[in-house]
């Protein structure tokens, strides 16, 4: 059972959101103030923290620094930033101090937040398992020689998800943001892209479209997943032959999307 350390001070969300995460299978302590979550995080073991930003006593940011510099906490602690402040400054000075992901409340309703969570935590599982993976057999590694653009805008993903690839033995270059995506795909020579729908900027599909117009003769193959499509929108994308697959962020892990790059290798082979 995944234990969730809750930061949330206003007491009807904070008890809509336990009850959701309970009927879920979790166990969640919510508690309401930045001193409050440091006194727990010393006291307790959690597979997450879900850290709203604006809290009483201490902030959201003054907390997630001190449990970043001080000793005193596990260091592999994962906390993940849960707020209504969700400016592509707010995220990146989370990123920064130490967060290991950003959810925005004005985004996901109750339900698709405790998707998120879970999504969340089996991506820490993935990545705790291919760290491991990596330190015991290292000469297990593939060594294939193959080039992937990975564009993304949310740096725990390129974080976890290339770093798979990498530990495959893929040479991963990353990309922010659909523009500087189209600009290395045309620059650059790989065997595989794998964007994301939802970029600023430039979207995924946007991406491709002009990527498969500007390419002649060599077209690359391409990936695509999204945290946000519905399943009619992933069968069009599909049926429209833009993208070799297309994946739901939701629900693949990055070992899974690695074993499909690998097979998708193999098959271009046969």
């Amino acid at each position: 059972m995944p234990k969730v350390l809750f930061v949330e001070d206003d007491p009807f969300i904070a008890e809509i959101y336990k009850k959701k995460f309970e009927s879920s299978g979790f166990d969640v302590l919510n508690v309401t103030t930045g001193r409050a979550v440091l006194k727990e995080a010393l006291e307790q073991k959690f597979d997450l923290i879900l850290l709203d930003l604006v809290i009483p006593e201490l902030s959201g940011t003054e907390v997630l620094r001190e449990l970043r510099t001080n000793s005193a906490y596990d260091p592999e602690i994962k906390i993940v930033v849960f707020s209504n402040l969700s400016s592509e400054e707010d995220r990146e000075e989370c990123l920064k101090l130490g967060a290991n992901g950003f959810i925005s409340k004005t985004e996901f309703s109750p339900s698709e937040v405790v998707g998120e969570v879970n999504r969340f935590i089996n991506q820490f599982s993935e990545q705790g398992k291919n760290s491991l993976r990596q330190e015991k057999a290292p000469e297990d590694q593939i060594k294939n020689g193959k080039r992937i653009l990975f564009i993304e805008d949310e740096a725990i993903f390129i974080d976890m998800f290339g770093k798979r690839l990498r530990d495959e033995g893929y040479e991963v270059t990353a990309c922010h943001d659909g523009v500087s995506g189209l600009h290395a795909a045309l620059d650059g020579t790989f065997d595989l892209v794998i964007s994301d729908v939802m970029m600023p900027g430039m979207d995924g599909r946007e991406l491709v479209m002009k990527l498969k117009e500007a390419e002649s003769e060599n077209n690359t193959p391409i990936f695509l997943f999204s945290a946000s499509l519905d399943d009619r929108d992933v069968q069009a994308l599909i049926d429209s032959k833009i993208a070799e697959r297309v994946f739901l962020k939701t629900q693949i892990t990055p070992s899974e999307l690695t074993y499909a790059v690998n097979d998708f290798f193999k098959s271009q082979e046969v």
